[in-house]
């Protein structure tokens, strides 16, 4: 008979619990985070100064017992000063993270969304017994409009003046006139951000779902852009005329079911001057490498819950997720659909590497 296992040492099981709910406790704040974005209290707080919940509650209208808990949480948290626990600053730098989404590349508070539904949740634990995902559609309006708000800021503030400026003879084709398609397009935050940028260019967008269509159609209409087309297609539908001078994929090519599929198209859609710019999530190669990155369990739930479920959820589906395209998988994928040329881009963007490919 083998050893009864030695019973573990109680400071690391206590340890480990600690971790535990630790998580947990992301949770619950994860939630604050979100009521405070939709209900605009960090706005209301930037640039304040130090407020009571009775002073919240007079410039919102919102009920202060209910804003002191709330205010206390985001405290405890460290989200917002407090030396007392009476009154509450949210600080410079706070702001920029939780409130500033028009101007700072660092806002994050949108990208908390509301608990997903039971129903949802059920369809996940499902699709671990028979491996079939769900599309991106099956997250509701909610997941389009999440999507659109935590990729946001750096499709309006970097695409244009920072990322398109550092691809040979990109910015000089727009403006003078070219054919672009956004493949993926979902929401249309970059399409419509080029399109204000570019007036002489046309811009086609081409997304699967159906919820990002309409999104990305009502986007276009507010902003009356009438250089935006936004088409409800496949990336394996783009026309093989050789007509685009440039290609975007941003933050999709993993989500699809046959990505080499979607690069051998693209490859038709434009000439051999035309460029393929792509950007994907920062990761490594090796396990060893994703382990040094402080964001790898985000990334991993982000992949179980949306990524690689979409990729899943076509019969024989590629699966890649959130971290399946480091920069040897991108490029071998270039090359297997007949581009020659490769050159990865770091911005300085914490979450994403950019690669723009040529024939």
């Amino acid at each position: 008979m083998g050893q009864p296992a030695a019973a573990p040492d109680p400071e690391e099981v206590g340890a480990f619990a600690f971790r535990v709910w630790g998580y947990k406790q992301g949770e619950m704040v994860s939630l604050l985070i979100h009521l405070g974005d939709r209900l605009g209290l960090y706005r209301q707080l930037d640039g304040a100064g130090r407020l009571t919940a009775e002073e919240l509650a007079a410039r919102t209208g919102l009920h202060a017992r209910w804003l002191y808990e709330w205010l206390r949480g985001n405290a405890a948290a460290e989200l917002l000063a407090s030396e007392d626990g009476e009154q509450f600053e949210l600080t410079a730098a706070g702001a920029m993270v939780l409130a500033r989404e028009e101007d700072s590349l660092q806002f994050a508070a949108g990208a908390f969304g509301a608990p997903p539904e039971p129903g949802f949740v059920d369809d996940l634990a499902a699709a671990f017994r028979t491996g079939a995902g769900m599309p991106y559609d099956r997250h509701g309006a909610a997941g389009v409009h999440r999507t659109e708000r935590m990729l946001g800021p750096w499709a309006r503030l970097s695409l244009v003046p920072t990322i398109l400026p550092a691809l040979e003879d990109v910015a000089g084709r727009l403006a003078d006139g070219a054919l672009v398609a956004d493949v993926g397009c979902g929401a249309g935050v970059a399409l419509t951000s080029l399109a204000r940028a570019y007036p002489a260019s046309t811009f086609h967008g081409y997304e699967l779902s159906s919820l990002a269509v309409e999104r990305a159609r009502a986007r276009v209409a507010e902003a009356g852009l009438g250089n935006v087309e936004i088409l409800h297609r496949r990336a394996e539908e783009l026309p093989q005329e050789g007509a685009y001078s440039l290609v975007i994929t941003f933050d999709c090519l993993n989500d699809m079911t046959r990505p080499g599929a979607a690069a051998a198209a693209i490859r038709g859609a434009f000439a051999d001057d035309g460029t393929w710019l792509v950007k994907e999530i920062r990761c490594a190669d090796t396990w060893e490498g994703n382990r040094r990155n402080p964001m790898l369990a985000m990334f991993l739930g982000f992949s179980v819950s949306s990524c690689m479920s979409s990729a899943l959820s076509e019969p024989d589906g590629a699966g890649l997720g959130t971290i399946g395209l480091p920069p040897q998988a991108t490029e071998q994928l270039a090359r297997e659909a007949g581009f020659s040329r490769f050159r990865v881009h770091d911005f300085e963007d914490p979450a994403n590497l950019y690669y723009e490919i040529r024939p």
